[in-house]
């Protein structure tokens, strides 16, 4: 407990170092002291309670979030985004900014990215700037062929994406899903299509979407999804997917006929990225997102403040 003296002293070096902007070196010369001293003195201010320290901003809690996200699931960094408030259609936007905002920054360090496909991605690239990377090259990760929701497919958002960059990008010509294994093998065998699923596996930085197959489900939307396929991923234990392949509450991929007609990259080979971004939105895929982390999936996760809530509580 601080005397009447020591109070006074302390109060007197607070208000120098905390209002007056004074260095804890000028604080020293002045009270004839050390600088050491002065800091034992700061210290000593925030264990009385002589000063509280408050962050007035509203990051702060987002941050907190971020810092408890990567703590728990060992991620290499996270990013949240407070969308409360906002339409699920504007959230999705700044989910889409703060996911260009941080390829933007890596895109420095890396000379091959892998896309794979969905809404959050395409929002992403929608909100990236035109900064020219001629020495990067976009590869797809999973097929995408087809006439319905043609903008939301890999090949689609690739050739996006290299157009923002001046990049160059590779296609797959291949459809996401076809209707029998046979069919894959032989499509997968074909030289075109393993040149570019052998690219996908090489790329040094992939972002992928986080689905959800039983609810609100992209993947139903566009056809790819008939409701007996919904109820027996349900049976199988499915509760997310990434690029399409379907893992459990665990994150080990389930056994459903679906998971082996899927032409794209395997979640092991996913897996073997040196970096996944995941960008997700929506609480709907919070049980989806914390499998994927259970599974060692993704290395870096981008998503909206109630999801992040959900993960750490």
């Amino acid at each position: 407990m601080l005397n009447w003296e020591e109070k006074r002293e302390t109060v007197k070096v607070a208000k120098l170092y905390h209002f007056d902007g004074w260095t804890q070196a000028q604080i020293a010369k002045k009270q004839g002291v050390s600088r050491p001293v002065i800091s034992k003195m700061l210290q000593r201010a925030r264990d009385e309670g002589i000063v509280e320290i408050y962050i007035k901003d509203e990051s702060v809690h987002t941050v907190d979030l971020e810092q408890k996200l990567e703590k728990k699931y060992g991620l290499k960094e996270a990013v949240v985004v407070s969308t409360t408030g906002f339409t699920p259609d504007l959230g999705k936007r700044l989910i889409g900014k703060a996911a260009a905002s941080y390829v933007a920054k890596r895109a420095e360090q890396v000379k091959r990215i892998g896309i794979s496909w969905g809404t959050t991605l395409r929002s992403l690239i929608e909100e990236y700037p035109y900064v020219e990377h001629k020495d990067i090259h976009i590869t797809p990760l999973i097929g995408g062929m087809g006439n319905k929701y043609v903008h939301l497919h890999s090949n689609q958002l690739a050739f996006h994406f290299a157009q923002k960059m001046n990049a160059s990008c590779s296609y797959l010509y291949a459809p996401a899903m076809v209707e029998t294994d046979d069919l894959k093998e032989r499509l997968v065998q074909s030289r075109d299509i393993a040149q570019v699923l052998e690219e996908g596996r090489n790329v040094e930085l992939a972002l992928v979407g986080l689905g959800n197959p039983l609810q609100h489900s992209t993947m139903e939307t566009m056809g790819y999804l008939q409701e007996d396929d919904i109820v027996t991923l349900r049976k199988a234990g499915a509760v997310g997917d990434i690029s399409s392949k379907f893992f459990d509450a665990l994150g080990h991929g389930v056994d459903h006929p679906i998971n082996n007609r899927v032409i794209g990259l395997t979640l092991e080979e996913i897996k073997s990225i040196p970096e996944v971004v995941g960008v997700a939105q929506g609480s709907h895929k919070v049980l989806g997102i914390e499998a994927a982390l259970k599974g060692g999936y993704l290395d870096v996760l981008i998503v909206d403040n109630q999801i992040a809530e959900a993960l750490t509580e």
